[in-house]
């Protein structure tokens, strides 16, 4: 993959992007494929070492209010295949758009014209969008990290901070044994059965839109 990449850096700015729109999650494991296999385990070391070393000397500072991004891991491959878009700078380009994107109504918009400019829409990219999507609720709803496998889901809040602590609570109640607040580090755990992976983009984006509901 590293030798595809036809100018210097651009394989460092398309990991970026792809961090920025799913957060870090499982750097070498399988729950999140399509970061480390894009762009060479070498190539994202580096841009680790590089982001620690400028928080080390004080260079950059953590994600401020209006800029952080949760992570969100769904264990499933996301991404934009180089033989969906085969242009670098081009895929660059829509992994940017896609990262800026506030509304639920802009990512539809997006999805057609994917559908339109370059044909039928693979798995990985609707996977994509649907993490996009799950991520614009997650900022609503202030959480940081969402962890979703085939039997449910773990989330944190940003801060250990919900709008509404009381309706959350309520509603972790009405769940019975299927959720409950992790006393040891305050994250929700939610006990579902999701197979697939579309189970999960699912039933995590049901989850997630209900969290809005209770912190609104």
């Amino acid at each position: 993959m590293l030798q595809s990449l036809d100018s210097l850096g651009a394989g460092f700015t398309l990991a970026s992007h792809d961090l920025d729109i799913r957060g870090a999650g499982n750097l070498l494991g399988e729950e999140q494929s399509g970061h480390v296999k894009e762009v060479g385990y070498e190539l994202y070391q580096t841009m680790l070492e590089e982001a620690v070393a400028k928080l080390r000397t004080g260079e950059e500072t953590l994600e401020g209010e209006g800029t952080w991004s949760p992570q969100i891991n769904i264990g499933t491959s996301v991404l934009i295949p180089e033989n969906y878009v085969p242009d670098l700078q081009l895929r660059l380009g829509l992994y940017r758009r896609l990262a800026d994107l506030e509304q639920e109504s802009d990512l539809d918009g997006f999805g057609a014209e994917l559908h339109d400019r370059f044909g039928r829409v693979p798995e990985e990219v609707k996977h994509l969008l649907d993490v996009v999507s799950i991520k614009l609720l997650c900022r609503r709803a202030n959480v940081a990290s969402v962890d979703a496998g085939p039997k449910g889901a773990v989330i944190g809040f940003r801060g250990d901070h919900f709008a509404n602590p009381k309706a959350l609570v309520e509603w972790i109640t009405g769940q019975g044994t299927l959720a409950k607040l992790r006393a040891a580090d305050m994250k929700l755990v939610i006990m579902r059965s999701w197979e697939t992976p579309e189970e999960r983009l699912k039933g995590t984006r049901q989850i997630m839109t209900q969290l809005v509901r209770l912190a609104a």
